[in-house]
C-alpha cells in the first residue's frame, strides 16, 4: 500500500507500507538480456562479468560490471531486468514506464564474492537490487529527483558511511547521454537508464524542504560526482538545528 503527502517544497512523498505479496518466480528475458548489454557496451564499455541471480523474486535481475579504464577510473553497475515489467506511472508519463538503474564505485571497490560477506563493501549492489524491484512491490515508479531513504527513519547503508539515501539522476558519467539514456527496445517499448547518487540524511531533508534543484546546486558547488565516496562532504550538514 502506497500514503500519498507533499513535502515543503510540493513534491510528492510516497510512503510505502509492507505487503504480504506472494513470491513470484520469475525468469530472465534472454532477448532483452542482450539488448540492454549491447546498449551498455556501446555507451560505456565492455561488460566484463555479470552478477547473475540464482533464485528471482517479480523480475530476473542481473548486475552488469564495467570495469574502470585509464580514461573512465571507476566501477560502473548496471541493473538488467528492472525494465521486464512496466512500473506504475502517473497520466502523462507512459514514456517513462521502463526503467534500469546504475550506480559508479572508486576503481578499487572491493567486488569479490567474498568482499560482499562485509555490508560495507555490498551495499551499493543491495541498494541497485532491492531499488530495482521497489517500484514493481509497491506499484509506483522512479523518475528523476525522486529520493528514497534508507528506511523509516532513513538510516546508514553501513557502519563505513552515513550515507542513508538515494536520489534518482540524470547519468553524468556517460559521454553521449542523449543516446545512452533511452533505448529504444520495440515500437512500444523506451527503457531510460537512471543513476543513483547516495545522500546523506541533512541532504534529503533539504531537498524536500527547498527541493531538488537546490539541492542538486549544492552538490555541484561542493564538486559532488555520481562516483559514491563513502565520507565526502555533507554539504546540508545543519548548524544550530538550521540548514
Amino acid at each position: 500500500m502506497t500514503v500519498e503527502e507533499r513535502s515543503p517544497a510540493g513534491s510528492m512523498i510516497y510512503r510505502h507500507k509492507e505487503t504480504d505479496r506472494p513470491f513470484t518466480p520469475a525468469r530472465g528475458d534472454e532477448e532483452a538480456i542482450e539488448l540492454i548489454t549491447q546498449h551498455v557496451e556501446r555507451h560505456i564499455g565492455p561488460v566484463e562479468s555479470v552478477f547473475h541471480e540464482i533464485i528471482s523474486d517479480l523480475i530476473h535481475l542481473d548486475i552488469l560490471y564495467v570495469a574502470p579504464t585509464k580514461e573512465k577510473n571507476y566501477i560502473t553497475l548496471v541493473t538488467c531486468g528492472m525494465s521486464s515489467l512496466p512500473m506504475t506511472v502517473p497520466n502523462g508519463a507512459e514514456a517513462f514506464r521502463y526503467a534500469e538503474l546504475m550506480i559508479c564505485l572508486p576503481a578499487d571497490w572491493k567486488m569479490s564474492e567474498k568482499s560482499f560477506e562485509d555490508e560495507n563493501n555490498y551495499w551499493p549492489i543491495r541498494c541497485l537490487k532491492m531499488l530495482a524491484r521497489l517500484p514493481h512491490e509497491y506499484n509506483t515508479w522512479f523518475y528523476t529527483d525522486h529520493t528514497i531513504p534508507n528506511g523509516d527513519p532513513a538510516e546508514p547503508y553501513s557502519e563505513s558511511t552515513k550515507l542513508s539515501g538515494m536520489m534518482i539522476t540524470i547519468p553524468s558519467t556517460v559521454e553521449s547521454l542523449e543516446e545512452f539514456f533511452t533505448l529504444r527496445a520495440s515500437e512500444s517499448k523506451e527503457v531510460h537508464f537512471f543513476s543513483l547518487t547516495p545522500l546523506y540524511n541533512d541532504e534529503m531533508n533539504y531537498k524536500l524542504k527547498h527541493g531538488a534543484d537546490a539541492l542538486l546546486a549544492k552538490l555541484e558547488k561542493a564538486e559532488i560526482t555520481q562516483i559514491i565516496d563513502p565520507k565526502r562532504k555533507n554539504t546540508c550538514k545543519r548548524l544550530f538545528g538550521l540548514f
